[in-house]
């Protein structure tokens, strides 16, 4: 028994001691891929991943640059046979609220309308949030990276917890909402929408809303600062034609919305910003 013992100490330390030797790039390919298919691939994995500089920004290996790598040489296939229920779990260490927003309005970007929040973790380090999806494919990181990149946002690891879990953690530092910047004198249409309309305010002072005819608009205006902590809200019960609104003082971004319904904006609205800031 004793024996036993010291000979299953000697091999966990021996694997141990092995994974140690490695660098965190082979560590890292490894990870994505089957025990099985790593060692019948790893010369030709040692070539496709060569020079090794290239694959690490700084002192951390990229992870993305190595999924589509592996990707593009065959290697790794993010396709199922058939469509399955998948989890995606983001981590950053941002602002909660404006983190969720950037994720939803990427994801909806990238065609994900239908998804489940299974989780979500807030402590004084990092902010988690999990969704459950079904989909033909798991979400392809550069996709992801690329359309993250339209916010400046920035994915700095990527794990693959198993064929139907990944986990990615974002940099939102520079982030931001990546959506339409009003300007002084420059008059823009909103389109008839669903969805809440949010647009870049901070470069503007004043903001002159007209409603056409056919519409029966309730006015619902949220402001925002950059870290999308709430400024203001303005709620009206009943129809209006034009409305004058003063942006608040640190007020990034505003949210155009219906009290009731969307429903009730037939037409679009038209914004005439003014005064420049």
């Amino acid at each position: 028994m004793v024996k036993a013992v010291i000979a299953l100490l000697v091999f966990f330390n021996f694997a141990y001691c092995s994974d140690l030797q490695k660098d965190p790039l082979t560590l890292k390919i490894q990870s994505f891929l089957s025990e099985k298919a790593y060692e019948s691939n790893k010369d030709f994995i040692n070539v496709i991943f060569e020079p090794k500089s290239s694959f690490y920004v700084k002192d951390r290996v990229d992870a993305v640059k190595v999924i589509q790598t592996l990707k593009n040489n065959g290697l790794l296939n993010l396709f199922f046979k058939s469509p399955q229920d998948f989890r995606l779990n983001f981590k950053t260490s941002g602002f909660p609220l404006f983190f969720v927003k950037i994720m939803e309005d990427t994801l909806q970007n990238l065609g994900y309308f239908r998804y489940v929040t299974t989780a979500s973790n807030f402590d004084a380090f990092e902010f988690s949030w999990s969704i459950n999806l079904t989909s033909e494919y798991a979400t392809d990181p550069l996709i992801l990276q690329n359309e993250l990149h339209k916010s400046g946002c920035n994915i700095i690891d990527v794990e693959k917890n198993s064929q139907r879990e990944w986990t990615y953690t974002i940099d939102i530092t520079n982030g931001h909402l990546n959506t339409i910047q009003l300007h002084a004198d420059e008059e823009f249409k909103l389109k008839r929408s669903l969805y809440a309309h949010w647009l870049d305010i901070s470069k503007i002072r004043t903001l002159k809303i007209r409603s056409s005819r056919r519409n029966r608009w309730y006015p619902y205006i949220a402001y925002y600062d950059s870290s999308l902590h709430l400024l203001k809200l303005l709620k009206r019960n009943k129809i209006y034609k034009k409305l004058t609104l003063n942006m608040p003082k640190n007020a990034k971004y505003i949210k155009i919305s219906d009290m009731f319904t969307l429903k009730n904006v037939k037409d679009s609205l038209l914004l005439y910003p003014k005064g420049a800031r």
